[in-house]
């Protein structure tokens, strides 16, 4: 028998103006020309070495990030790295790009949970909701989630959109992925939330993934704070591109993957641990690390805030390419 569903037409949208923001622009952003933050890790040079060689080989380096880079201001860092060849795809989860679309169009995001979800307000702003309008229009048009958006902010120039990672990779051809669980983003809360095209573009972003994935051959791939949409995405694509590559003769294997996160993994992370610890659990260790690279791959591991570890990384790819 059919289940009763939430009517969404009960629901009030307030608009975004009436919304504390806790994250401005242009504040959070950081600047290629900070000081660089006083961090030491050995595999910083490592990944930004072959970082720099991948370049050199045309090999992809892919960027698979959570919402936290983004919130930290990295944007001017991350888009001065594409436009030196340096990312040339990115990763995000649905707050990603969320998050992205409200400072390109209104300089500020992020709301307080403790502050709005007494009252259900969480995430019910009128033009955070119009966002599914421009997935709504892109879907209709064969585009993944990434490139609609992108291209919605570019051609309805909201004001901030020169720091907007979406609306940037777009003019530089360089794709953007979104990868979506519904009901994890304040998007899905909304009447016009269509699931179907909600589901066809992000899952049209999966292809584009796995296609970038299918050329990893002596690429890159950085995980930076997503515990699980990142390993998990990266899983399913490198193994429908091995399945495709085995049958045609080919290798996806000479590859480096670093992961950037706060979990104490201890002093080696380059062997599986046993099921009764913690760790196991953590799936950048046993999929990233370990797993996907054990035939042929190198793995780092960088422990530290994003805030500090992206600007290093940043800073020590410029230097090893002679490009700073």
């Amino acid at each position: 028998m059919p289940y009763k569903t939430f009517d969404r037409s009960r629901l009030m949208i307030k608009p975004i103006s009436e919304r504390i923001h806790d994250l401005h622009l242009p504040q959070m952003l950081v600047s290629i020309d900070d000081p660089v933050p006083d961090f030491s890790d050995p595999s910083i040079a490592k990944i930004s070495a072959a970082i720099v060689e991948a370049k050199k080989k045309k090999a992809p380096v892919i960027l698979m990030m959570g919402a936290h880079l983004l919130r930290k201001g990295m944007n001017p860092l991350i888009i001065d790295l594409m436009k030196h060849g340096f990312i040339n795809h990115i990763g995000l989860n649905g707050a990603g790009c969320i998050h992205d679309y409200e400072l390109a169009r209104i300089g500020a995001t992020t709301e307080s949970v403790a502050r709005y979800i007494h009252e259900g307000q969480f995430g019910l702003w009128k033009e955070s909701g119009e966002l599914n309008d421009l997935i709504n229009e892109g879907a209709d048009q064969g585009l993944g989630l990434g490139e609609a958006v992108g291209k919605a902010i570019i051609e309805r120039e909201y004001p901030f959109r020169s720091t907007s990672l979406l609306a940037q990779a777009y003019e530089m051809q360089i794709p953007v992925t979104v990868h979506v669980s519904i009901g994890s983003d304040i998007i899905h809360e909304h009447p016009n939330c269509d699931p179907q095209k909600l589901g066809k573009a992000s899952y049209q972003d999966f292809l584009v993934f796995t296609n970038t994935i299918d050329h990893l051959e002596n690429g890159v791939y950085l995980s930076y704070g997503t515990a699980i949409m990142g390993p998990e995405v990266y899983l399913k694509a490198l193994a429908m591109a091995r399945n495709a590559a085995f049958q045609e003769g080919r290798e996806i294997r000479h590859f480096t993957t670093a992961v950037f996160d706060l979990q104490d993994l201890g002093e080696d992370w380059h062997q599986e641990i046993p099921k009764n610890q913690a760790a196991y659990y953590f799936r950048p260790y046993k999929t990233i690390l370990v797993r996907t690279v054990a035939d042929g791959g190198v793995s780092y591991y960088v422990r530290g805030d994003h805030a500090v570890t992206f600007p290093v990384l940043y800073h020590a790819i410029m230097e090893t390419s002679g490009e700073s």
